[in-house]
Order: C-alpha cells, then structure tokens, then sequence
C-alpha cells in the first residue's frame, strides 16, 4: 500500500486539532458512569439539529459504527481519559471524547498502526490526477509517473487553504474577503475534490463547513467570545444568547442583516475583562482592547446614540437594545433570550465600545465528494465509480448549516476511512 502525503508529515488538519472524537454507547462513557446512550440517541440529535438536510443513510453510518472506531482507536494506543469526556455541541450527554495530547495523539496514533504493515509513505509530495479509463479509477499520477492501484482512497482534507474554491462552492467561507482565515493545514488545497470530480465525482450540497465568530483583532483562534458581550444586529437589536455554542453561532449570525453583529460593552467591562480557563478569549484583556481602539478595530464613542451613529445603525433601537440589557443585569434575569445570569452586566458607564463581528474563521469545509455508506465515490448519476473511495473532511453529505458537535469531524475521518480501507482491500467483499 501507498500513502503519499502532501505535507511533510502525516496528520494534515488532525493532527492541529483538539482531538476530539464524537460517539455514544463507549467504553469510555462506561467508565464515567454514563448507561444507557446509544447510536439512535445521536442519530435523532444530529438529525433533527439540521432539519434532515443532510444524506440520513451517511449521518446514520456514522452514529451506528462510531463506538466500534472509538474502540478500535483505543486499541491502536490512543489515550482518552474520563476528565476529558465531555458535552459537545448543544446536546446534554457527554459525548465529547477529547484524546490526551489532542489531535497529533490521534494522527500519531493511526500512523503507528502501519507498524508491522506494507505501507510506504511518500511525504512532501502532491498527486497531480486520478488515472481513468472506462472501467474506472486505476490509480494516480505522481511527478509524472503513473502509478496503478487496485483501488484509490482520497483522504486529502478539505479545501480551507484554497481561496478560490472556497469562493466557488463555500461562499459563505469567502465573504468577507480577507478578515476569512484558515485554523486547519496549509495542505488543504481541495485537491482530492477536484481530481474527483474530474474523473465524474458528484459534488455534495455547497456552502457547508464551520465559521467561528471573529472581531477580526488579530488572527489567533478563539472560539469563544466572552460571554459577558451584548450582540446586536445591523438594525440595533439584540438576537441571541451570547453564550450559546460556536457549532450554531455561524448560521444564527449569517442570518442577520450583512450577515454581521456588533459587541457592545461599556468602560466598566474592560477595566474588568480577563480570560478564563472556561471560555478563554486572550485578545479581550482590558490592555489588548486598548491595543485595539488605537488600531481602529474597535469602535469607541462617549455615548450610545454616538457609537450607534459610528456604526450606522439605528440610535434609538440600539437604545432600547441597551436598556433592555440593563433591566435584565438589575433583575438577574435575561427575560429575552436567557443567557445564564452569571454573565449578565449592564452597560452604562462610558466610553462605550463596539466590535464589529463576523463568521470569518473557517475550522473546516463540509462540502465535498459525495459517497455512498461503503465510502465509495458517486458519479452524476448516483453510481459508485468503480476503484475510488473517500473518507474524512474531503467528502460532504454529513454536514449541515449547524455543526452538530466537536468531534463529528474526526469521527466522519475515522469512521468512513475504516469503511473505505475495508472495501478498498476487499475485506467486506
């Protein structure tokens, strides 16, 4: 067998990853004291979550063959720790399973499982295209020589490093022009994607990934804002608890008018900001928001129908915004969207701050190659192409407008890259 790598070590965007791997009915579950969770529990969540827009027969693979990769995983020597499982997405069960030492424990860990295996891998190197012919896919093309294979598995990630895709299939991820950065590999071109679809590959459902919400400040990944923030939209009003998981912030904030918020907050909360361990937000510490009014990345104005006008939003809907927000902070109670009380804090002490923020940091593309439950490639016409196979971020299908939970990413590479590798050998055959 022949891996061949485009970066100079294997792993691409798992290995920068959190680590995280998303599954019911474990024994790490057991362990923690968790009965009674199973496969049909995730497939309703993740299901009705995105509305059933998305290929039931994949998400239902995924939910019913999870426990057994998770268990395969710890058996090739992946370490995960009951501290460590924990609620992932907006769900109620711990089904969070965060590998110790993250993603590179997890990339390292499938990489180690070659041992004792044929398995060459050519590292720091790109293959240029798919060889075709009418009975199908016959292996690649690598510096101009051919290389013929049985079967070919596409495993290259996604397309979040490639501009130009992401503005011809994911413009939701190109919007914003350069305030877009990419969290995942710089190998992740979308090239498996493209010389799939060159060979007749079907293209799953367009404009599906995972945005983070952004201030633009500096390029650092945050994931969280703090939760003391009040958004508003572009017509003044508030729209959302602000605490609410990033996994469906995205869409809630694509939704609103320039697909844009703006974080108010007064002087009292920065003197007062710093960073926790719970919701860590580095760039929102009283000195970096200073750092920021003199790069002009915050707004900043002496009263809230001025910051309003800078922002050019209406005055007195910003006012009412604002008030409303200060009679929850006075009563400890949120009466319009119940951000938990601990969060809640008036604003009223001037200078009043505002951040402009977007859906601008993209963790991973969800458009992709679509394929069938044996991860094999579908063609325009709902046929499988005879020798191609996909797993991982470079397929699409499982994915919606909200992102169902840290780890469903991992789980999708793991889980379909068993499946391909298994009907690639012949194994289910």
């Amino acid at each position: 067998m022949l891996l061949v790598e485009a970066g100079k070590a294997t792993g691409g965007s798992t290995a920068l990853s959190g680590g995280v791997f998303y599954a019911a009915g474990t024994s790490l579950q057991r362990e923690a004291g968790i009965e009674g969770d199973t496969p049909d529990a995730v497939f309703q969540y993740y299901m009705t979550l995105n509305q059933y827009k998305l290929e039931a027969s994949l998400v239902r693979k995924l939910c019913d063959d999870s426990p057994a990769a998770f268990e395969w995983l710890r058996s090739i020597g992946v370490e995960f720790r009951v501290e460590d499982l924990y609620m992932s997405g907006v769900d109620k069960v711990r089904r969070g399973h965060r590998a110790a030492g993250g993603g590179l424990a997890i990339a390292e860990g499938l990489e180690g499982s070659f041992a004792g295996r044929s398995v060459d891998i050519a590292l720091d190197t790109r293959v240029e295209k798919l060889l075709v012919d009418p009975d199908g896919v016959k292996g690649i093309m690598v510096d101009g020589q051919p290389i013929t294979a049985g079967a070919t598995i596409i495993a290259t990630g996604g397309f979040g490093a490639n501009p130009a895709m992401l503005a011809d299939i994911y413009p939701d991820a190109a919007r914003h022009g350069d305030l877009h950065w990419y969290i995942g590999a710089n190998t992740c071109q979308g090239d498996g994607i493209a010389m799939a679809r060159a060979a007749g590959g079907q293209l799953s459902t367009p404009n599906r990934g995972l945005l983070l919400l952004t201030p633009g400040f500096a390029k650092d990944l945050e994931s969280y804002l703090p939760g003391w923030l009040v958004m508003v939209n572009g017509l003044g009003r508030r729209f959302v608890d602000e605490t609410i998981e990033y996994s469906v912030l995205a869409a809630i904030l694509n939704e609103q008018k320039d697909h844009t918020a703006f974080g108010i907050f007064d002087e009292t909360a920065r003197l007062s900001s710093r960073t926790t361990s719970y919701r860590p937000a580095p760039n929102w510490t009283a000195d970096r928001l200073e750092d920021f009014i003199s790069a002009g990345t915050l707004a900043k104005a002496d009263s809230i129908p001025e910051l309003a006008n800078h922002l050019g939003i209406p005055a007195d809907t910003l006012q009412t915004s604002v008030a409303r927000n200060n009679a929850n902070a006075e009563t400890g109670m949120d009466r319009d969207f119940f951000k938990p009380s601990n969060f809640l804090r008036k604003i009223y002490t001037p200078p009043f701050y505002a951040a402009r923020i977007r859906a601008a940091i993209i963790c991973w593309t969800g458009t992709g190659l679509r394929i069938d439950t044996d991860a094999r490639v579908l063609d325009a016409a709902d046929r499988p192409i005879p020798g191609l196979y996909a797993a991982g971020e470079t397929t699409g299908g499982m994915f919606g407008e909200c992102y169902a939970s840290g780890g469903a990413s991992i789980g999708n590479a793991v889980v379909f890259g068993l499946t391909a590798g298994r009907h690639a050998t012949g194994a289910n055959s």
